[in-house]
């Protein structure tokens, strides 16, 4: 059976943390930012984090067989 390739996607998108959690950036930060006020613009520098099941699945598809 060959190996299971890099979700190359993924790779890019999410970092997984040494406890084993998944990290990723805050969605509408691209463009037309001058509409969106200082306060919510500062929320969304923060990343996200994602745990549990869904980490595990993220860090099975950027890192295979690890």
């Amino acid at each position: 059976m060959p190996k299971q390739k890099t979700h190359k996607g993924m790779k890019k998108r999410f970092k997984i943390t040494a406890s084993g959690k998944a990290t990723h950036r805050s969605a509408n930060r691209g463009h037309k930012l001058s509409s969106k006020s200082a306060s919510r613009k500062r929320q969304l520098r923060t990343e996200g984090i994602i745990s549990g099941t869904m980490a595990k699945k993220i860090a099975a598809a950027i890192a295979p067989g690890q």
